[in-house]
């Protein structure tokens, strides 16, 4: 089973989730998204298997969130993922991707209901 983890090193919760797919012997391929962010097309097929909208994946509380109006309502699905891409510490953390689905590890637990 190939498992991906888009991963900050910096964050306590994405380390917590790699520690916990470890313990259960898998080792994913990390993907530091701040440094190698997804594509449009990757994050949008991200959000389906997430079966989110890209406002509900924002860090909202992230400056860059508010310095480019973000928050205006009637900005479109390919805006936000365009503003994601180009901004990534945007995505909420960590995403994980396995059989198909993804999961976000906040709290890790979550993950395990895709492995």
């Amino acid at each position: 089973m190939a498992v991906v983890i888009y991963h900050n090193p910096r964050c306590s919760k994405s380390r917590q989730t790699l520690e916990l797919l470890r313990e259960r012997g898998i080792e994913p391929m990390i993907v530091e998204y701040l440094k190698t962010p997804p594509t449009a097309t990757e994050l949008d097929a991200i959000l389906k298997q997430l079966d989110l909208e890209p406002r509900a994946l924002m860090r909202k509380s992230e400056a860059v969130y508010r310095e480019t109006g973000l928050d205006n309502q009637a900005l479109d699905r390919t805006t936000l993922i365009a503003a994601m891409v180009a901004n990534p510490v945007l995505i909420e953390r960590p995403i994980v991707l396995a059989n198909g689905k993804a999961a976000i590890g906040r709290p890790p637990e979550n993950v395990l209901t895709i492995l």
